[in-house]
């Protein structure tokens, strides 16, 4: 590990142990505000700072909708979205890659332009922690592995439970390009987010281990996973318990939940996760309430509303980094940050999983 990595990776958790830290919100619901074109996907009339010029203007397929792919033909926009996150307040900004591994990209034809996606999106990234890091405050760019849109653990055939769409070796090796690119492009931590299925998870944590032998650079690992609904479960079967022994082996530094829910609908989960993960700091991003296509950001809850309701695991002491996910904005993630300033982080309990990390970093 490079000794600026270094310095990076062990600044996190003594934070954490401090104060609850803060995580960006929504990228995606934040850039349909800028309501692009199909001709501004592809970079038309950018001229600035990494323009691509004429290179998508005859790609074959439509891109719009693709938002990785910004951050080739429009770094601007994910710069802008980035900068918003980091002047509200945000501890940790995540890089514009949810969708940028090969396996996603074959949905758009640019597989090919994954490893590329990912680099450009750390650079992005860490040019815009870089610009707000003070010593008294760093910055940390967390490089964001998503779940993909096929799934190992799940049948996409209602009449073939059997039959599968990827298999593991598939995902490996899209994950493991996915987090080479990242590492290299400056990120701080590496971030599995919006667990769905636990053997893609898993697929995504073997290739982090894989890429951290390669490349000598051991980052700490954040995992995420996602309650899809009122049975308190992931979409491929597992309860929230069964999710964290299965992940724990990696010893992440912190771990929690995101997506789906919002925050009131998401509290028994983390109350949970918190009592079994004693031992590492636990991690909560809820959207902003429940899709509302009648709302400016497609979703109900309002900063004050979301904002209030995350207070509540500060004060309860579940919590050590708080954030947004879909349809939060830098309003959001701001009045986020005010709410839990005054609470303490949740204390660690045992020597297990994140004591096991300290050791390796």
């Amino acid at each position: 590990m490079s000794d600026l990595s270094y310095t990076r990776a062990s600044q996190l958790p003594a934070i954490l142990a401090r104060r609850i830290a803060i995580l960006d919100g929504a990228m995606g619901t934040m850039i349909q505000r800028f309501k692009l074109t199909e001709a501004q996907y592809r970079g038309a009339g950018y001229s600035g700072e990494g323009a691509v010029g004429e290179r998508f203007v005859d790609f074959p397929r439509d891109v719009k909708g693709n938002n990785e792919l910004l951050s080739l033909t429009r770094p601007d926009v994910i710069r802008d979205i980035h900068e918003g996150y980091l002047a509200a307040g945000a501890d940790l900004i995540e890089t514009n890659t949810f969708g940028a591994t090969t396996v996603a990209q074959e949905d758009y034809g640019m597989a090919d332009l994954a490893y590329e996606m990912n680099l450009r999106s750390a650079q992005i990234a860490r040019a815009a922690c870089d610009r707000f890091s003070t010593p008294q405050w760093p910055r940390f760019v967390a490089g964001a592995l998503g779940p993909t849109p096929k799934t190992a653990s799940i049948s996409p055939d209602v009449n073939d439970p059997g039959a599968r769409n990827v298999d593991f070796e598939t995902l490996r090796q899209a994950y493991l390009e996915q987090t080479l690119a990242l590492i290299e492009g400056g990120s701080d931590v590496i971030l599995v987010e919006t667990i769905f299925d636990t053997l893609n998870a898993k697929a995504a944590l073997f290739a982090v281990e894989q890429a951290f032998e390669q490349t000598g650079e051991r980052l700490p690992i954040l995992i995420s996973g996602t309650v899809t609904d009122a049975s308190g479960r992931i979409l491929s079967g597992q309860t929230v318990t069964a999710f964290w022994y299965s992940v724990r082996h990696v010893r992440p530094l912190a771990v929690g939940l995101n997506c789906a829910l919002g925050a009131a609908l998401m509290r028994p989960y983390i109350q949970e996760l918190q009592q079994v993960a004693q031992d590492t700091y636990i991690s909560c991003y809820p959207n902003a309430g429940l899709p509302n296509p009648m709302s400016e950001t497609g979703f109900d809850e309002t900063p004050e509303v979301t904002s209030r309701l995350v207070h509540e695991f500060a004060a309860e002491g579940l919590v050590n980094i708080v954030g947004g996910c879909c349809g939060t904005t830098p309003d959001h993630i701001r009045a986020i940050a005010e709410a839990v300033a005054s609470e303490q982080a949740r204390i660690l309990k045992g020597s297990g999983a994140f004591s096991a990390y300290r050791e390796t970093v």
